[in-house]
């Protein structure tokens, strides 16, 4: 087997991941990037070095009236299922909505498509936009908008079996192992969801974060990567922390629900254009979506659900490694024994609150950046916020569709894992602690 880091795998220490990351950007022009830090580590696998991969359009929505096309980007994760089911179930062409899907090669062919319009929305870390915005992996542009929250929770970070003293969230015995092997660990997008989940993890380890590499592959090339030994462990979306379980090779240290307890993860994440030109089609686009939010999280559909995003043309992976996780019940691997979660897995609704996205959540990620060492003087936090979390748009489609708005936007909340409480009027203070 031949596996290619989606990345220049030289050490890259925490303050510098990211600055390096945009630094090779800038190097390597956009198409030699992208060639390196997604395309090329899917070559194999899809054979081919084009930014989409696959696509499906709706058969039940032929007949859309003129203007109504629409191209959805989604990676396969386990969580682009609200998309994928909107479709399937035949929500879009309800709406009159002939919808596309098109799988993505990795997050910056992601956000690259978007920007250029080859796409009009799509599944996304929610941090994706504000890493944009932040200058960690992008230009500084705030033309991504977040119109929506997809789901919370349900992302994991897995090591090798090496680390099994670890156990389950041990932080001390991680800190013991994690200075001792001097691990390469991987994530998905320079400030992205993944990428913040694992570095809080660190931080909350209390090791010395020195010798730690970090560096981003795709997610479906996780498992690959991590079988031949090119990286220690990786946080990613499922089902890929499960499938390295079912295979042998790692097992899952933490999830993130344990990190923070219901966070936001993936975004229906569209451009400037099309949230301004088509915005009674993005209008209903979200209609459909928070159509399958509901259905998803009824759990007696999650078994069909994993086996329809399962399909080749999707995730590509047994719908049995996606089901027991979608439906709560972690086998953690490395004879830890099984973990199980009762509304607090992966969640698409749960009454409204899910899809709701709040500009007090963005600020906690751009916080996170300045205390990772990823960004270096002040950031605009509220002005950042407010350019890209589209909170009016979506209060305007919950009161059509008839779903109550949580009124939490910029309360302050907390986060489990070191028992901290963010008070989104305080940022400053977050980014400063150690």
């Amino acid at each position: 087997m031949c596996v290619i880091y989606a990345l220049d795998t030289r050490a890259i220490s925490l303050p510098q991941c990211g600055r390096t990351f945009l630094a090779m950007e800038n190097n390597l022009g956009r198409r030699g990037f992208l060639r390196l830090s997604g395309t090329a580590a899917l070559t194999a696998s899809l054979g081919t070095a084009a930014l989409t991969a696959c696509g499906s359009s709706d058969k039940k929505s032929t007949s859309a009236k003129p203007g109504r096309k629409v191209r959805l980007g989604f990676i396969a994760l386990t969580d682009c299922a609200p998309l994928v089911m909107a479709k399937e179930l035949g929500y879009f062409a309800e709406r009159d909505l002939d919808v596309e899907l098109i799988k993505q090669a990795s997050w910056p062919a992601t956000r690259d498509n978007l920007l250029n319009g080859q796409i009009d929305a799509a599944h996304a870390l929610f941090s994706l936009p504000l890493s944009v915005a932040s200058k960690i992996a992008g230009t500084g542009s705030t033309d991504l908008k977040i119109a929506m929250v997809l789901n919370n929770n349900g992302q994991a970070i897995t090591l090798k079996k090496d680390f099994a003293d670890a156990g389950y969230a041990d932080l001390k015995a991680a800190r013991g192992l994690l200075e001792k092997k001097s691990p390469t660990l991987a994530m998905t997008f320079p400030g992205g969801t993944h990428d913040t989940w694992l570095r809080y993890w660190l931080k909350a380890t209390k090791a010395d974060l020195s010798k730690v590499k970090i560096v981003p592959i795709p997610p479906p090339q996780m498992v690959a990567n991590m079988k031949v030994g090119n990286m220690d462990g990786y946080c990613v979306g499922e089902p890929w922390n499960a499938v390295a379980v079912q295979q042998d090779i790692g097992f899952t240290h933490i999830t993130t629900q344990d990190i923070w307890q219901h966070h936001p993860e993936k975004a229906l994440v569209t451009n400037a254009t099309f949230a301004s030109q088509k915005k009674d089609v993005l209008v209903d686009v979200m209609g459909a979506v928070l159509k399958a939010a509901k259905w998803l999280d009824d759990l007696d559909n999650r078994a069909e659900a994993a086996k329809t995003i399962g399909s080749p043309q999707y995730v590509k992976a047994p719908a049995k490694d996606i089901a027991g996780r979608l439906l709560g019940t972690y086998e953690l691997g490395a004879d830890l024994g099984e973990k199980k979660f009762s509304g607090d897995q992966m969640m698409f609704f749960r009454d409204g609150k899910t899809p709701a996205p709040r500009r007090g959540h963005a600020i906690w990620f751009l916080s996170q950046y300045q205390r990772f060492g990823l960004v270096k003087g002040d950031l605009p936090y509220t002005k950042i916020a407010d350019e890209i979390i589209l909170r009016d748009l979506y209060e305007e489609v919950a009161k059509k569709e008839g779903i109550d708005v949580p009124g939490d936007d910029m309360s302050p909340f907390h986060v489990k894992l070191d028992g901290t409480t963010f008070d989104p009027a305080k940022p400053k203070e977050e980014a400063k602690r150690k």
